[in-house]
């Protein structure tokens, strides 16, 4: 079998990364797109309002759609079906990747959530300080709350377009930093811009929420109760008087992410395998429910509902909300407006400012802070880029303002969107001009990174290719009968020829017994090999013929590779090397590892694609942080 060519058309995702379906590396290539179709509904909307056919605008919006069960029933015009309706959809995907990346990312360590909590609270005081500078006192000061989010899809969106290879801390950073203040934004529409609120309804929405936690211990057949649940959960918040689309971001928080593990794995092949034998209904059903079982809900729910929140329910958001009729008057005093003003200043100026000030007072040494994540003029940029006001700003205008001041308020916000990235380009571009020398002393001074590889490398036991003093570590955990590792096996051969002397690259076992019957026997031949110094002419004799791996085959490979052939032979029947390929699968475990081929580069788990490009762009990375650590 040749590997060369399907490298080169092979996708390259890894097994974790088909079993865990919305990474951080997906979660925000996705919000790439969402922000230009979010843009593009918000051109739409703004021409729509100052079209000949401007009144269609606010007549479709605030056409009231009812829902009635008897003689009760929620009614509200389209928009505040979206805002308060689809939204909650947005803010509940936000909340499940949080919890993602506090169950199995840069988050599990807790220590490291005070640096972006603290920055996102600064980074919210600092824009309603400037707001109130301009407002306190006047008609305008209700609307403090509109100066203080930062709009998590474009800010994302806008990150990964004006810094495509950015380190996974930046995009982590910005993702939690979002999120708090998202949180602290929808308590502040709960408690500041609720007129009315009805304690029984809220009691019953405390309830609900409780009986969603104690549903997530429950059988599998509970789901579908977790659904009229979760619906009965939003209706309460409705009725209670506070603005729903909290109750998405709690249920997100609340929903766990976990590796698939071996077991569920194994037990869904084994379903899977009977449905084969003996095709009912029954079965059928078994296998959906175990396949199901072994992906976090957390997992299942972000597959399913990000690109339908990312390309659908935001981008509706902006064309109900994004029209403003546009005329010289407005403009002319949007430009002196006290509104404008503190809403794009708090943004553009405020959100830079607090963020990167309270990021350096919580990572003091003298107040025992933790290091922070990503470096000083880092923070900045992303301080810059986060300075982006749009969802939740035009969600508390609309609750704070009507007629002129609503359409001062909906500018403001308009304008930070053009203006922020536009900061963050030039931010970034001098990050990239600092020297060498400078851009190394501010990377020591960061946090550490979390090792998701729990056994070091050991050279006199490990199978080792290329250079001990090598920068970058380069571990794969793989099967030879798997044929993603076949393939893979390719674009590794490309890395290591492209990177030389800069990358060791590290084989470790973990053949899949239950769906592949030779991939046992197989990793046993190759440590046979090793006993006699031809460890890698074996592994890649092996790649290279996936389909020819029984006892014979092996022999023959022994024998065209100049081995003891008996030897080998023998000691394979005697299973000498099965604890050696055991000890693998446990290192394998310890890791959170359940599929092939599973990739760690310095320690760090890689998530997503491993095509040659992605992979080298990530070898490089880590290189690039070796050595820079190295000089400082």
């Amino acid at each position: 079998m040749s590997v060369a060519a399907p490298a080169t058309t092979y996708s390259g995702r890894t097994a974790w990364a088909r079993n865990l379906a919305a990474p951080v590396r997906d979660f925000l290539s996705a919000e790439t797109g969402s922000a230009v179709v979010v843009l593009a509904a918000t051109i739409v909307a703004l021409l729509w309002e100052n079209s000949p056919w401007s009144h269609s605008y606010d007549a479709v919006w605030t056409t009231k759609l009812v829902i009635r069960i008897g003689s009760a029933g929620i009614s509200a015009d389209l928009r505040h079906w979206v805002n308060e309706g689809l939204m909650t959809f947005f803010f509940l995907v936000v909340g499940l990747e949080a919890k993602r990346e506090l169950d199995l990312g840069e988050l599990r360590d807790r220590q490291r959530l005070a640096v972006p909590v603290f920055a996102a609270i600064g980074g919210m005081i600092v824009p309603i300080g400037i707001y109130l500078a301009f407002n306190a006192g006047g008609p305008g000061g209700h609307g403090w709350g509109a100066a203080m989010s930062t709009d998590t899809a474009f800010a994302l969106g806008a990150l990964a377009l004006l810094t495509p290879r950015a380190a996974t801390r930046l995009r982590v950073f910005l993702l939690t930093l979002a999120v708090v203040d998202d949180l602290c934004a929808l308590l502040v529409i709960a408690t500041a811009y609720t007129t009315h609120l009805s304690l029984l309804a809220l009691a019953i929405a405390v309830a609900l929420f409780g009986a969603l936690l104690a549903l997530r211990y429950a059988p599998a057949w509970s789901r579908p109760l977790s659904v009229v649940v979760a619906i009965g959960l939003w209706v309460a918040m409705f009725k209670s008087g506070v603005d729903p689309v909290i109750s998405g971001l709690a249920v997100g928080l609340a929903t766990s992410a976990y590796p698939p593990s071996r077991e569920d794995l194994e037990r869904a092949t084994a379903l899977a395998r009977s449905f084969r034998e003996q095709p009912t209904p029954e079965l059928a059903r078994s296998v959906q429910e175990g396949v199901g079982s072994a992906i976090s809900p957390n997992e299942r729910l972000q597959y399913s509902l990000h690109p339908w929140t990312s390309y659908v329910i935001v981008p509706l958001f902006a064309l109900a909300n994004g029209g403003v009729h546009i005329t010289g008057t407005l403009i002319g005093d949007a430009l002196r407006s006290p509104i404008t003003l503190g809403i794009l200043l708090g943004y553009i100026v405020g959100k830079p400012l607090g963020i990167t000030g309270a990021s350096w007072i919580a990572s003091r040494p003298s107040l025992h802070g933790p290091r922070p994540p990503v470096s000083g003029p880092l923070l900045a940029a992303a301080g810059a880029v986060a300075g982006i006001g749009f969802t939740v700003s035009l969600l508390i205008s609309s609750l704070a303002f009507t007629g002129q001041r609503l359409a001062e308020a909906k500018l403001g916000a308009l304008g930070s969107v053009v203006l922020a990235p536009l900061v963050g380009w030039v931010a970034l571009r001098a990050v990239r001009r600092l020297p060498t020398t400078t851009r190394a002393r501010q990377i020591a001074r960061t946090a550490e990174d979390i090792l998701d590889l729990s056994q070091d490398i050991k050279p006199d036991r490990d199978q080792v290719r290329g250079p001990e003093d090598a920068p970058v570590t380069l571990v794969e955990y793989g099967d030879f009968e798997c044929t993603y590792c076949g393939q893979a096996e390719g674009v590794i051969r490309e890395l290591l020829s492209s990177m030389g002397d800069d990358v060791r690259y590290v084989w470790r076992q973990l053949p899949l017994n239950d769906v592949h019957p030779s991939a046992q026997l197989a990793a046993e031949a190759s440590e046979a090999a090793a006993a006699q110094g031809k460890f890698w002419e074996m592994h890649d004799l092996l790649l290279d013929h996936q389909g020819e791996l029984a006892l014979r085959d092996l022999a023959s490979y022994a024998d065209q590779l100049g081995l003891d052939t008996k030897r080998f032979v023998d000691e394979l029947r005697r299973r000498e090397y099965a604890a050696r390929v055991s000890e693998d699968v446990a290192s394998a475990d310890e890791s959170g590892v359940s599929g092939t081929p599973t990739f760690f580069i310095n320690g760090r788990r890689h998530y997503g694609a491993y095509d040659v490009a992605t992979l080298t762009d990530a070898v490089r990375a880590a290189r690039n942080r070796a050595r820079l650590t190295a000089k400082a």
